[in-house]
């Protein structure tokens, strides 16, 4: 792709950088895809509904694409568990609950083993190729939370018996370790050994490798509930959703730990340009910016120079009416891209998905407004495919009961990363 400078400066560049790619000294574009952005023009993009013989009869709690495929995990108040492989556009696995109980949440251990949470307290193992479900564990009232650890090979799940457990996964016969909160979970995110709990309107951080008591504690400082947490990848730090459409970031320091992965890509809008972390040596990475006009190789910047959003923020999703009031509306989830730093999307009971970017403050992208309440969102490993669960949630008497869709919405066409400064920096 050829580039014409003047063009340029009224264009939005942004490079993603393959991870199978080596950095040239003098950079050259053919080894990037360059994706562009037009002021002023439509690239809205447009999702692909995913079919099934047989219907999602119920709503959709959760979506969950695969650790290292594009193999999207689905969970649903219909009791069943279903795998679908978005690649071949094919339904690999559709698994009834043993108990018939609605399930609530679901995730991964690896591409052939999921894990449930269901409406009677159930923790549930499924083998995804070959169809076996094993009976984990139980919680005294629903499951409304599961999640895996890959750092300690736990499982850990939450409900709204208050309690938060776990369960070694590398033993024959894992025992059931358990704390409880003294109030009701609604919503867990795992990074690294850090353990995310929202309760009530506060967050709790826990060590996974020992949690007797919260390493890090979060003072309620919001006037509502906590309706979902999402951890940041490859940083300390967490975005929270609220009940009332507002969402709150608190983003510090990188994490200590030999997390692996593909490459990091920061978005790094001063320079213009690229920046790659690896993460399995998070502690000594540097950065390598490419800039999109000079091609030329930057010096490394050094670790203490990592952008920081500081303390916490908190922003509203959807604008003021003309009146003055907010539209109360809750964000239902938030999911970061797995490869760009910062950028992170929030899908709330209105059916609107909306892309962001936390350096800025920016909302960068926003999608046609979807048939149903947005219940669910999940990046898939890459970050160039998104999916996104369309569903009542029954939160609201008056929310439309469309049937359940799930749609794939494919990101490169999406805004993903920087203000349209470019005309205002050499």
């Amino acid at each position: 792709m050829e580039i014409d400078e003047a063009e340029t400066l009224e264009l939005l560049g942004v490079l993603v950088y393959s991870s199978i790619a080596q950095i040239p000294a003098s950079g050259e574009l053919s080894q990037f895809q360059l994706t562009l952005y037009r002021p002023g023009e439509d690239n809205t993009p447009t999702g692909a509904c995913l079919n099934f013989e047989n219907p999602i009869e119920d709503a959709v709690s959760r979506i969950r694409f695969a650790p290292q495929s594009n193999n999207l995990l689905i969970s649903s108040w219909d009791s069943n568990l279903r795998l679908y492989d978005v690649d071949s556009s094919l339904l690999r696995l559709e698994a009834p609950a043993p108990s018939q109980a609605a399930l609530l949440d679901c995730c991964f251990q690896s591409e052939s083993v999921a894990f449930t949470a269901a409406s009677d307290g159930s923790i549930t193992r499924y083998d995804l190729h070959s169809g076996t479900i094993d009976a984990i564990g139980n919680h005294q009232d629903m499951a409304t939370c599961v999640g895996y650890s890959i750092e300690t090979c736990q499982v850990i799940s939450a409900g709204l018996d208050k309690k938060v457990m776990s369960w070694d996964m590398r033993l024959a016969n894992p025992l059931a370790l358990f704390r409880n909160l003294g109030a009701e979970i609604d919503s867990i995110s795992i990074s690294g050994f850090d353990l995310m709990v929202a309760v009530g309107a506060a967050v709790n951080i826990y060590d996974l490798r020992n949690y007797e008591r919260a390493v890090d504690f979060k003072e309620p400082s919001m006037d509502v509930g906590i309706s979902c947490v999402a951890s940041v990848p490859h940083t300390r730090g967490y975005a929270i959703g609220l009940i009332d459409g507002r969402v709150a970031l608190e983003i510090s320091n990188p994490l200590n730990s030999n997390s692996t992965g593909g490459i990091f890509v920061f978005l790094c809008p001063t320079a213009r340009g690229l920046s790659r972390v690896d993460p399995q040596n998070v502690e000594e990475f540097s950065f390598y910016v490419l800039k999109i006009l000079t091609k030329t190789k930057l010096n490394a910047i050094p670790h203490s120079h990592h952008p920081s959003l500081g303390p916490r923020y908190t922003f509203r999703c959807r604008p003021t009416t003309k009146d003055g009031t907010a539209h109360l509306v809750s964000v239902n989830d938030i999911v970061f891209n797995p490869l760009i730093g910062g950028a992170f999307v929030t899908g709330d009971n209105e059916g609107y998905v909306t892309v962001w970017d936390a350096k800025s403050k920016r909302r960068l992208h926003e999608f046609p407004r979807y048939p149903n309440s947005v219940a669910s969102l999940s990046y898939n490993h890459v970050g160039q495919l998104l999916a996104v669960g369309s569903s009542y949630t029954y939160q609201d008497a008056n929310e439309t009961e469309v049937s359940p869709q799930i749609f794939i919405q494919k990101m490169e066409d999406s805004y993903v990363g920087f203000s349209s400064e470019v005309s205002n920096r050499k």
